[in-house]
């Protein structure tokens, strides 16, 4: 496995990265919560990207993968800004963000930081607000008071023989980063994919999502007996698809 570079931020995190050079506009890939750069949907985007010629970005945020920091000390306000870093540094002009999961927050969120900056978006299970509404909404008065009272919460995850550590300041930073609360502006070509099959995004979040987006070019599809993992071939196809059409749109 190669070796990856590393960004330091302003906000002095350690961010590690893979890059290619290539024709623009390039393509970010933006990972879920706790999965790092390694994984299936990021590594078929950059061999796309290699035999395409074009600029791609895939990074690990703080406290995930091979970047420094804990996981349980971040936040999403941190990984926005972690994005926004990278994006800022490493690439150039208008970039193509693939938001994989908590990656379709980050990149609601990096739009509307720099929207300059954005080409396009296409969306992978995209779970905006999630911290909010995928998790507080659905602890128990127990877990609420744990969190509250110890600021931690350990919930087991189906991804990772290790715990989810839920904190205190991830749901409370994440009620200061909401993007379906107020308007979201994504100027830009949008491409949405969502698998019938998530049992953790529901479709309703897509929707959701789709309703409340102001795009002038907004398309949701949804993927028959798809899960959250979204990496079929069938599926990595329909992600190539995406950032084509979204890049035929961008170009105009």
């Amino acid at each position: 496995m190669q070796e990856p570079q590393y960004l330091q931020t302003p906000a002095g995190r350690r961010i590690a990265h893979h890059r290619l050079a290539g024709t623009g506009p390039g393509v970010v890939f933006l990972g879920g919560f706790k999965s790092d750069m390694e994984g299936t949907k990021a590594l078929y985007l950059q061999d796309w990207a290699q035999r395409n010629g074009r600029a791609f970005l895939r990074f690990d945020y703080s406290g995930h993968g091979q970047s420094s920091g804990a996981f349980e000390d971040g936040c999403i306000g941190d990984w926005a800004a972690d994005a926004i870093a990278a994006i800022d540094a490493l690439t150039e002009g208008p970039q193509i963000l693939v938001g994989s999961s908590m990656g379709g927050w980050i990149a609601a969120l990096v739009a509307r930081a720099m929207p300059a900056r954005v080409a396009g978006m296409v969306g992978i299970a995209a779970a905006p607000d999630f911290t909010e509404d995928g998790m507080w909404a659905e602890f128990d008065a127990d877990q609420r008071a744990a969190i509250t009272a110890q600021g931690r919460l350990e919930q087991p995850s189906e991804y990772d023989d290790a715990p989810y550590v839920i904190t205190r300041r991830l749901i409370e930073d994440g009620r200061e980063n909401l993007v379906l609360r107020a308007p979201l502006g994504l100027p830009f070509p949008v491409r949405l994919l969502q698998g019938t099959a998530d049992a953790d995004v529901p479709r309703d979040v897509a929707l959701r999502l789709l309703d409340h987006a102001d795009s002038p070019d907004i398309h949701l599809t949804l993927v028959k007996g798809a899960d959250h993992r979204f990496s079929t071939p069938d599926c990595l196809a329909l992600v190539e698809r995406a950032i084509v059409a979204v890049t035929e749109k961008a170009a105009g």
